[in-house]
């Protein structure tokens, strides 16, 4: 249960108790308790930011997380080998976002997407599309190594199925389960997974 709390900590950055606990489908009240527990080891801290409450990880809650993580790794080199081909795949994603966010014109390379260019736009969803493909096999790679790995194509697809149907925030928001999140968790989690840096 701790390892999953953490992790969960981790993935989502900042989040109240039932957030935490939906990210594995864990039971409310034994996150809260594995929250509380974390939190007086030194491991997890709770704060209130423009009020909203949550919960994050200290430096040494990192720590365990990547610890506890270690101890679930029966073929770290399988998962090393699907992170080496999430790489390109990752460059395309951060361009991608570049491209939502930013649409340079002749007067202001770094000029807002207005998202008034219905081209421009369903260019940047053509490339997140050939994304949502290329995931799908590296999620099953990863699943058949670490099921809690499951999710994250579906999360991504579902995201970019919103964004084409005109929702722009499901692109990149962070408030949302966009696909800029999901990449961003899925990265997180693979970072946590084999003890790298970003």
């Amino acid at each position: 249960m701790m390892r999953l709390v953490l992790h969960a900590v981790r993935l989502l950055g900042f989040a109240d108790t039932p957030a935490i606990a939906g990210r594995f489908d864990l039971p409310k009240q034994a996150v809260e308790e594995a929250l509380n527990d974390a939190e007086a080891q030194g491991w997890t801290t709770r704060s209130t930011f423009a009020g909203t409450s949550g919960w994050s990880l200290t430096e040494s809650g990192r720590a365990e997380n990547e610890r506890l993580l270690a101890q679930e790794m029966d073929n770290a080199e399988a998962v090393r080998k699907v992170y080496d081909d999430f790489l390109p795949l990752n460059v395309l994603l951060q361009q991608a976002c570049t491209d939502w966010q930013l649409r340079p014109s002749a007067t202001d390379p770094l000029a807002a997407n207005d998202h008034t260019d219905p081209a421009w736009d369903t260019g940047v969803l053509h490339e997140l599309k050939a994304i949502d493909q290329a995931l799908a096999p590296i999620v099953a790679r990863l699943t058949s190594v670490l099921n809690r790995f499951h999710g994250y194509d579906t999360r991504f697809s579902t995201a970019l199925e919103r964004a084409t149907a005109g929702e722009t925030a499901w692109v990149d928001r962070s408030d949302v389960d966009s696909c800029h999140r999901v990449w961003f968790e899925l990265h997180e989690d693979l970072i946590a997974t084999l003890g790298l840096k970003r």
